[in-house]
């Protein structure tokens, strides 16, 4: 089977917690993981945009750099990142095929209880891709969680945790402190960690978490102060850390909530320096103001529509595009919508329905997809007689719809809708 084929076909698997597979097949592969140093950002939203911050500002410093983000938008590719360009398809099949030959060994042997899963083995092709590549550093997005995450079989050299919220509760549990003792999993003994504004009961398990592995912890807003302020759709923000003071930065990333990622961005960037790894404030601020991470808060332009993408997919992602919606002044706007039968859907809908004049519902493209007629039921109890509601099982035909009533619109949701309207709309 095509290596890449063999990555796919995994994902029918689902997800399995543990690390005993993850750390068998690092030991297979003749342990890629410890070629190159680290920095693993966890949380439930904002890590991916930390992570993207973070390594721009890397490579902006002459580093060479590896970025492993999850979910992708499309294509496998985006979610292995070299000095700030996709690998290759060929080098992600040769790598792939690595892990590929690794996995079979390993069952013929009898050392896997059993398939590894999608997860383990796109990180593991991370890793065995930075190895190659030679990358002196590498920012790895925490996929779920944190305690039992494939990627916490590093040891880094700092870690963030940019925010708790209730999401995967089925996986990390039905409270905060349940999920903050999760993502808190990745604290490691002396290895420093930052962490963005958290609820009062997360923060105390974090706290506790690093004060027994003596890891130094660093708080927005307590160690590290930020200002932000939002002008044309733009955002700006002053950050303040015990080494550095940055002011008026535009940021790449708009949105209100980018302000404290940005920070956590910067602060991990500081904590680099005790590791040999100085950044100089200029790469730092294009770090900030050069960072690359499509479909969140994106806007652009279709049949003479301003579209606004963002794969907000849960109610604390609802409540940050609902917040940005109106600071930047859209209201009434045409909501077009759609997501997974897990999440939590009303919690969204309630953020987003005050801004709405009108919601089309849609099938994002996942067999775990709720239909566009049950999001439209929901729809209609939550917002009365207040907003439209439509339902349009296809998304092109939604979107489509939703740029005719000559209003802005607004696409968000699950990553497996906003991917494929990204690609119609470029």
């Amino acid at each position: 089977m095509d290596p890449i084929e063999f990555l796919l076909s995994l994902e029918v698997l689902g997800m399995k917690f543990g690390l005993e597979n993850m750390r068998r097949l690092c030991s297979a592969l003749d342990h890629p993981e410890l070629a190159f140093r680290s920095v693993l950002v966890a949380g439930t939203n904002g890590k991916g945009s930390v992570t993207a911050m973070v390594s721009a500002a890397l490579y902006a410093s002459g580093r060479r750099v590896g970025r492993y983000t999850s979910p992708h938008l499309l294509r496998l590719e985006e979610r292995f990142v070299i000095d700030e360009t996709e690998v290759d398809t060929a080098d992600l099949r040769a790598a792939a095929g690595q892990v590929q030959r690794a996995v079979q060994t390993l069952l013929d042997r009898g050392e896997l209880e059993g398939p590894p899963t999608f997860f383990e083995c796109t990180t593991a092709t991370a890793f065995e891709l930075f190895r190659r590549a030679g990358v002196d550093i590498a920012v790895l997005e925490v996929g779920l969680g944190g305690r039992l995450d494939a990627t916490n079989v590093v040891t880094p050299v700092a870690a963030a945790i940019t925010s708790i919220d209730v999401d995967h509760q089925a996986q990390l549990g039905s409270t905060i402190a349940a999920i903050a003792r999760e993502k808190s999993g990745i604290v490691k003994p002396g290895v420093p960690v930052v962490v963005g504004p958290l609820p009062q009961e997360a923060d105390a398990v974090v706290a506790e978490t690093c004060q027994e592995h003596g890891a130094p912890l660093i708080r927005i807003g307590r160690d590290v102060s930020v200002e932000a302020a939002l002008r044309d759709g733009l955002t700006f923000v002053s950050i303040a850390t015990t080494s550095r003071r940055l002011r008026n930065v535009r940021l790449a990333l708009t949105g209100r909530h980018q302000a404290s990622n940005a920070a956590v961005a910067v602060a991990l960037l500081d904590q680099l320096s005790r590791v040999g790894l100085e950044i100089e404030d200029e790469a730092v601020v294009t770090g900030l103001s050069a960072a690359r991470w499509p479909a969140r808060l994106e806007r652009l332009r279709w049949r003479n529509c301003d579209v606004l993408l963002d794969a907000a997919h849960n109610p604390a992602g609802a409540r940050a595009l609902a917040d940005y919606l109106r600071e930047a002044r859209w209201s009434d706007v045409t909501l077009v919508f759609g997501a997974m039968r897990d999440k939590d859907v009303s919690g969204m809908l309630k953020e987003l329905l005050p801004l709405c004049a009108v919601v089309i519902c849609t099938t994002a493209q996942s067999p775990r997809a709720m239909r566009s007629t049950e999001l439209g039921e929901i729809s209609v109890e939550l917002a009365g007689s207040t907003v439209r509601v439509e339902t349009i099982p296809e998304p092109r035909v939604a979107l489509a719809r939703a740029c005719e009533l000559e209003r802005s619109v607004v696409a968000a949701g699950s990553i497996f809708l906003i991917g494929p309207l990204r690609d119609i709309l470029r």
